[in-house]
């Protein structure tokens, strides 16, 4: 009942965010590798991770020497945590927000928030930064990814029903917002690459270099996680063998009956 009265309040006024599915795979260790190499690169500067050390980034395949040439320059030691130089009023002074710590960020949003968060920054002249975001209106945080994507321009469609706007949303058959308008109208709202402006990547590569960076942000969040997952395999596959012996068991016993 609870589902159907929340269900209902939803179409009869709310907005509606349709996200993409974020294709991460926890136990994809190239993956997690080049997720390690963008997050360093592109986030560390000013988003911490202080619950993550460089060590642990060995169980996802790499070398202590491979981590200190590649992936550590704040610190010299490989136990240190993942941590920036940047002050908490610095980062109040420049972003009018502290920049939050991203350890556990993705147990928090959630993976598919993640991802189609990084896909959805656009320009907006209206904004302090020049930017802003179809996930989370308003943020403070500016598309340090531009150069990559390329600058992206919010796309808005009218729709004179709830139910043209919704369809018109699925069929776009990834990241759509779906709000209501002045005049009992629904819009729907998409990000689209400029085409006279494209980014060092194409869009495929772009959604594969956020899927990579979204893989690692799982794996931040919870990282003895890799462990349980590969040894509740194994255990699957010792209980389906054993299974086989014990039904083998179980008709010599009860043959004769």
């Amino acid at each position: 009942l609870l589902f159907a009265v929340a269900g209902a309040a939803l179409g009869s006024g709310g907005a509606d965010l349709r996200l993409d599915p974020a294709p991460v795979h926890r136990l994809d260790a190239e993956s997690l590798q080049r997720g390690a190499r963008n997050f360093v690169n592109y986030c560390l500067n000013c988003h911490s991770a202080k619950y993550m050390r460089y060590e642990r980034l060995q169980d996802i395949g790499l070398t202590e020497q491979q981590i200190k040439d590649n992936l550590m320059f704040g610190t010299d030691k490989i136990g240190s945590p993942m941590t920036v130089a940047m002050t908490a009023d610095q980062g109040r002074s420049w972003f009018g927000v502290i920049p939050p710590d991203l350890s556990v960020e993705a147990r928090v949003r959630g993976n598919d928030w993640l991802y189609n968060y990084f896909l959805s920054f656009y320009k907006d002249d209206q904004s302090t930064t020049g930017w802003n975001n179809l996930v989370f209106p308003n943020v403070g945080m500016p598309h340090v990814l531009w150069a990559l994507s390329g600058p992206q321009k919010l796309v808005v469609a009218e729709f004179d029903t709830h139910e043209k706007a919704n369809a018109a949303a699925i069929a776009l058959k990834g990241l759509a917002k779906v709000e209501p308008a002045p005049g009992g109208k629904w819009l729907v709202k998409t990000v689209a690459v400029d085409p006279a402006a494209p980014g060092s990547l194409t869009p495929v590569e772009y959604r594969a270099w956020v899927a990579d960076l979204v893989n690692f942000l799982d794996y931040v969040a919870e990282p003895t996680k890799n462990k349980r997952i590969s040894l509740g395999i194994m255990v699957l596959l010792y209980l389906g063998v054993l299974f086989v012996f014990v039904y083998a068991l179980k008709r010599v016993y009860w043959k004769d009956v």
